[in-house]
């Protein structure tokens, strides 16, 4: 899958491109804490282009505003890296340094991820903007069919009521593109309250793996038999409760 395979599939009104090329300074300047940003931006980075600005009067979805929140557009860009460029620290400077909530896609030597992350009102500096929240980061499968995720990513099968839940929706694609890693088939979630569901038994699933491999070492270290029977005996119960998560994902995915 490529940059120009999602914004096909996206489905943006024309109106909306813009193509325009972000010079990397202007994010070295408004992103970069530290000089090894600065360092990585300018060894890592090879390009920065804004594809498309998606306001209320192009794409027929208005903006939202709450006590910590101001959707006026939603932003999507491409960033390609140098070859051993780091797409995580890069992606998360380049959310911090747009304005506006961001659909990112990420093109490095590794292939192609999607980042997205809400925003929110700075506590300390009203005029700022920060990350509410993970940055949500994704890789997209290097082959494959991806129809199903790409026809899911359409900005016409997103919620409509305002910027917000649009972006939400985006959000929960990506999510679900999470979710078919782990069970090997992509479907979009139905709603939010099954989005947070899946998201829940995922990270779940995540955490057993985590243990498990935690246990496989110690037993691998263990010269006490009694020791090594109980980590085996662990291992076997995470291993049933993993399969029970994987089964839950499954279900929902079939």
């Amino acid at each position: 899958m490529t940059v120009d395979d999602l914004i096909r599939a996206l489905g943006l009104p024309e109106s909306a491109r813009l193509n325009q090329r972000v010079p990397k300074k202007l994010l070295a300047e408004h992103a970069a804490a530290t000089a090894a940003d600065k360092r990585n931006i300018q060894d890592g980075v090879d390009e920065i282009i804004w594809l498309a600005a998606l306001k209320p009067h192009l794409i027929g979805v208005s903006a939202y505003q709450d006590e910590s929140r101001h959707y006026v557009e939603l932003a999507v860009l491409s960033i390609t890296l140098k070859p051993g460029g780091k797409s995580g620290r890069l992606a998360e400077l380049l959310h911090r340094a747009v304005p506006y909530p961001m659909l990112l896609a990420s093109s490095s030597d590794a292939g192609l991820s999607l980042s997205l992350s809400h925003l929110r009102t700075s506590q300390n500096e009203a005029d700022k903007n920060v990350l509410d929240g993970e940055l949500l980061a994704v890789a997209l499968p290097p082959d494959g069919d991806s129809g199903a995720f790409l026809s899911a990513m359409a900005l016409a099968r997103q919620p409509q009521a305002d910027l917000f839940a649009l972006y939400q929706g985006w959000m929960d694609s990506v999510a679900a593109l999470d979710i078919a890693a782990e069970t090997g088939h992509f479907r979009a979630s139905q709603d939010r309250a099954q989005a947070v569901a899946r998201h829940a038994d995922l990270q779940k699933c995540r955490q057993v793996q985590a243990r498990m491999a935690q246990l496989r070492s110690q037993a691998e270290k263990e010269k006490q038999l009694p020791r090594q029977v109980a980590l085996n005996q662990e291992l076997r119960a995470s291993q049933t409760e993993l399969e029970a998560l994987q089964g839950s994902l499954m279900g929902e995915a079939l």
